[in-house]
């Protein structure tokens, strides 16, 4: 597989699994896999209120506020404050999680992946990063504030743009705001 550059504008919003909101798919493998099917699936989310999250079972979770007030998960009882954006946090998609609003919606970036097939690691870079995915791996780098520039294949990323990186794969990418590099271990994804 080679770079794939997935543009925002080319998404189509769907509703959540338990109809709660609204999300976008950046990218999902195997792809056209559903909610009940995928090995991993990342998408950016508008959650408009308050309300339990959908569950998965099997698979782990990383969750990062984009944009607005923020949030408080409640996951299994346990309460985490997530006010500042661009800070990933990791829980179990099979746990009883309720979401508050701390103050109006917000957008989220959403890293799901079955934990029976796949291992996500969600790292936010704002300046210079060297994307090389190691044999077993690809990487996936979204736009979350800003722009970002690949140097070697001379490709601009806006707001929300993504670019998919196999085995193999080299770029060095200059990044002028946020940028989330989701790094995936997936046997199948060389």
């Amino acid at each position: 597989m080679a770079l794939q550059v997935l543009r925002a504008q080319d998404r189509t919003p769907a509703p959540w699994k338990n109809g709660g909101g609204v999300t976008s798919e950046v990218a999902a493998r195997p792809e056209g896999a559903r909610t009940d099917d995928f090995v991993w699936r990342v998408s950016i989310a508008d959650v408009a209120q308050s309300g339990p999250f959908s569950v998965f079972e099997g698979v782990d979770r990383i969750i990062t506020v984009v944009d607005g007030p923020g949030m408080a998960l409640t996951v299994d009882g346990a309460r985490h404050v997530m006010a500042v954006p661009y800070e990933p946090f990791a829980f179990a998609g099979d746990s009883d999680t309720q979401c508050e609003l701390l103050g109006g919606p917000i957008v989220d970036f959403n890293v799901m992946v079955r934990r029976a097939g796949a291992s996500a690691r969600v790292r936010i870079v704002r300046d210079h990063v060297a994307v090389r995915p190691e044999a077993g791996t690809c990487v996936l780098t979204v736009v979350l504030e800003g722009t970002a520039a690949l140097g070697r294949t001379s490709v601009r990323l806006d707001h929300l743009d993504a670019a998919l990186f196999a085995t193999g794969d080299a770029e060095d990418i200059d990044v002028d705001g946020v940028l989330a590099l989701v790094t995936v271990a997936d046997p199948d994804s060389d």
